[in-house]
């Protein structure tokens, strides 16, 4: 009985470190900030520049966007990050749900880059005005 309960507390204790370690190594991965779209609308207005990069394909990026995005779409991002932004500029990274900015801002900062930002939830949370192009 006693030997089951160790066992037991050992695999508690397992699972504990290995959500433990999870956490760490998501925190470490990449010190940007997730901000949410609201906060985002706050950094359009604070009277300083930002780089809001919008990396979904070109067709959604078209349909409609957030005012002043670029379109850096994700399949071409990887290459085009590092040459395109510059390490003074403020980026805000914005996709479909978050995941991809997430990536994106992790390159960044581990390059050096520390004014790096992704929207939580991407467009699909976004509720400020829209942009549409040509």
């Amino acid at each position: 009985m006693v030997n089951i309960l160790r066992k037991k507390a050992l695999a508690k204790l397992n699972i504990l470190l290995v959500i433990t370690l999870c956490a760490v190594g998501a925190s470490a991965a990449g010190p940007h900030k997730v901000i949410t779209g609201e906060e985002l609308q706050a950094l359009m207005k604070d009277g300083q520049p930002v780089k809001i990069v919008d990396v979904r394909e070109p067709e959604l990026f078209k349909s409609g966007h957030v005012p002043g995005a670029i379109n850096i779409p994700y399949d071409t991002a990887h290459g085009r990050i590092l040459k395109e932004l510059s390490p003074k500029d403020r980026v805000v990274f914005i996709c479909h749900g978050g995941p991809m900015g997430d990536e994106l801002g992790g390159i960044l900062t581990k390059n050096g880059y520390t004014k790096v930002y992704n929207v939580k939830g991407g467009m699909k949370k976004w509720r400020g005005p829209l942009e549409q192009s040509k």
